[in-house]
């Protein structure tokens, strides 16, 4: 309903606007006309038009509005609410001296002028500090909040920063778990980290200079996408060679968490004592289940090493081995899981092709 009224409204002030605007026009103007009447009809139909092209665009605005609205916290509203009248505030009491000053009437607009920039900068300013600390301010405000109790007594902890290393960022997955949101909290590059990158790119070998400029590719677009969360920090070590231990020691500092898939340096990080998230493991126990009597469409690429057997690949990299497939190479069927086998070296699938169980 607030959508046809919004239109509604629109398109009767425009055509009131037409209508009216012929009074508007000078006495020399209208006496060339023989039916005014007639034009203040076309007149008001034509912003009648108008009208409704800004009344469609104000009920779409509304609805975005109304949308953001709806999916932004109350906290959030009310913080950003009070950071934007204390900012109006501050911004009136520290110009009202600027009207008391005696000023040239050829420049008077300055007056007015000052006052809307000084609004529009000191309730900006305003709004952006409530973001920053409008969680902080709430819990001034209301220190028994089930928030403040829970943080209070050790239950809730806020994010704890992650630390990057060169091989996760070289590997990419990372910026795909920041798109679904799946990590939370701070990643820190070390400027160590930023510059063994850079040595990658400027080096002679092909396929170093590739995965350095991958890495410095993908640590730009996460930067860019989300600015408040990458963060590139200076601290180095002169007393240490390596990065890994640079890494290591940086992360105990901090108090952080490791970001690697680096098998070696997720040992010596255990060894230390330092937390770890390796991308392997997440993707190893992200890895689809299949269980014995499930079907899936497989394609063969190769022979086995026993007689009859097929080789495919799952999309993760998982080998299945396909009994009384070697004549279906280089097709694609679906298959049975008959067991599944998990070694050192990764995961193994045994199946069978749906044509020989049924049978």
């Amino acid at each position: 309903m607030i959508d046809v009224i919004i239109v509604i409204l629109f398109v009767t002030i425009a055509a009131s606007l037409g209508f009216g605007s012929i009074d508007l026009l000078p006495d020399s103007a209208l006496a060339s006309v023989t039916n005014i009447e007639a034009l203040r009809w076309i007149i008001g139909s034509f912003t009648a038009i108008i009208g409704l092209a800004v009344g469609l665009t104000a009920q779409t605005s509304y609805r975005r509005l109304e949308k953001q609205t709806q999916e932004t916290p109350i906290e959030v509203i009310l913080t950003r609410s009070v950071g934007l009248a204390i900012g109006l505030l501050i911004a009136n009491l520290m110009l009202a001296p600027i009207f008391l000053f005696p000023i040239p009437e050829q420049l008077s607009f300055i007056k007015p002028l000052t006052a809307i920039l000084g609004s529009v900068i000191f309730g900006f300013l305003g709004v952006t500090l409530a973001d920053t600390h409008g969680r902080t301010f709430l819990r001034l405000i209301n220190p028994n909040s089930m928030e403040s109790i829970l943080v209070a007594e050790g239950t809730l902890k806020s994010a704890t920063t992650k630390v990057l290393d060169t091989s996760c960022i070289i590997d990419g997955r990372i910026e795909e778990l920041l798109n679904t949101g799946f990590i939370e909290g701070q990643m820190i590059i070390p400027q160590f980290v930023l510059q063994e990158l850079q040595n990658l790119a400027d080096t002679a070998n092909d396929q170093k200079r590739v995965r350095g400029r991958r890495g410095l590719d993908i640590l730009k677009r996460m930067q860019q996408e989300y600015p408040e969360r990458i963060v590139i920090n200076r601290s180095d070590y002169d007393d240490i060679y390596t990065v890994d231990a640079k890494l290591v020691r940086f992360t105990q500092d901090i108090n952080g968490v490791l970001l690697t898939n680096d098998y070696n340096l997720n040992k010596v990080a255990d060894l230390q004592k330092v937390s770890v998230l390796n991308i392997n493991d997440l993707a190893q126990a992200m890895r689809p289940i299949y269980l014995p009597g499930d079907t899936l469409e497989l394609k063969i690429l190769k022979q086995g090493k026993e007689p009859e057997q097929g080789v495919g690949y799952l999309q993760d990299g998982t080998m299945v081995v396909v009994e009384e497939g070697q004549e279906y190479v280089g097709g694609e069927l679906p298959v049975v899981v008959t067991s599944a086998l998990q070694t050192s070296a990764g995961r193994m699938i045994f199946a069978k092709p749906e044509t020989s169980v049924i049978a």
